[in-house]
Order: C-alpha cells, then structure tokens, then sequence
C-alpha cells in the first residue's frame, strides 16, 4: 500500500508515465494531509488548562479527524485499485458482438466504481472542512494557523475530487446517475468554498 511506503518512493511514481497513483490518490493524500493538521490542533489542545471548558468538544474532534483520516488514507489506496479495475475492462476483447457488450458492461460497470472513489474523497472534504471549523474556532491559538490549512486542503481536496468524477462521468451512459452525482458535487464544491473562506476568516482575525 502507498500509505506505508516511503513519500519519495510515491512521488516518483505519481511523477512517471504509469497511470496510477494520479489524481484521485493525490486528491485523498491532501485530504488525509489536512485531517492530521486537526488532529494536531486538537493534541495541542488536550490538557490545556486555558482550554478546560472545551476539553469534551476537542477530544470529539479528535477522534472524528483521526476516523476521517484514516479514511481518506484508504482511498488512497482504493483510488489506484479501481483504476486498476477499469484499465482491465479496457483490455477486454472486442471481436464479436458479444465480446463487445460484455466489455460495454465491464467498462460501464468500472466507471461508476471509479467515480464513486473521489465521490467519497469530496464527501469526505466537507467534514475536513468543518472539523477544521471547529479547530480553528476553540482550538489552541498557536495552532490556528493550522487549521485555516486543513480548510484550505479540504477545499483542494474536493477540488481535486471533482475533477476525477468528471472525467469518469462524461463517459457513463446513464444521464440520471451522471446528473445526480454531478449535481452533488456541485453542491459539495459550493459548500467547501463557503465553509474555506469562513475558517479562513476565523483565522487572519485570531492571528490578528
């Protein structure tokens, strides 16, 4: 799995001509990046006497921001898988009608299990995105700074997300599937920009 190897050792092959890890693991790597910087806020707030009346509350986040993380750090992995997946039904052959609709299917059922990974990914975002609301809002003040980043990541990784739905949406033949996604994220994607402006603005104010 990329998630135990080594960071340079993912780069160098998110850098070559393969095909995977790409966009969709990149898109949940920074969602994963930007759920351990609330968890990090979060531990710079446990135990805190200046911050006992809200000790409940942030352990809460932590606990959410450690469970999303280790999501996120999953469809790292998931993301290159269902690639996989699909670059086989790809191959299948294509000789006799029969060859054709089977690898009709296979494509068509490849392409939704490959849209439904960053689909998550971008779900995924907007719990980053309010955690780090959360974090920025009663978490310890010199860890601010690092909660506007996980809602600056969050927006990027449902960005990011975005885009992997999409390329796989535009060859689904199934227009209510398409519309219904595509709908949802354009809803995801307002949502994060609203709640990345917000946590952002929380944040300039704190540092002052």
């Amino acid at each position: 799995m990329y998630i135990e190897g080594r960071m340079l050792d993912f780069l160098d092959k998110l850098a070559s001509s393969s095909p995977e890890p790409g966009g969709g693991a990149v898109s949940a790597l920074v969602g994963a990046l930007g759920a351990a910087l609330v968890s990090m806020v979060a531990n710079l707030t446990l135990g805190k006497e200046k911050y006992a009346d809200v000790q409940h509350r942030i352990e809460e986040v932590l606990g959410q921001s450690e469970a999303l993380r280790a999501r996120l750090q999953n469809l790292i992995q998931k993301d290159t898988e269902v690639y996989a997946v699909l670059a086989k039904a790809f191959k299948m052959p294509r000789e006799t009608e029969e060859q054709k609709q089977e690898r009709k299917q296979a494509v068509q059922l490849a392409l939704r299990e490959a849209t439904m990974v960053p689909f998550e990914i971008a779900q995924a975002s907007v719990e980053l995105a309010e955690l780090s609301e959360t974090a920025a809002l009663i978490g310890n003040l010199n860890a601010v700074s690092d909660a506007g980043v996980a809602a600056i990541l969050a927006e990027a990784a449902g960005q990011c997300a975005a885009l992997n739905v999409k390329i796989n949406l535009v060859s689904i033949d199934d227009s209510a599937f398409v519309d219904e996604k595509w709908s949802a994220i354009k809803d995801i994607l307002m949502h994060l920009g609203e709640l990345r402006e917000k946590v952002v603005k929380i944040t300039y104010e704190k540092l002052g």
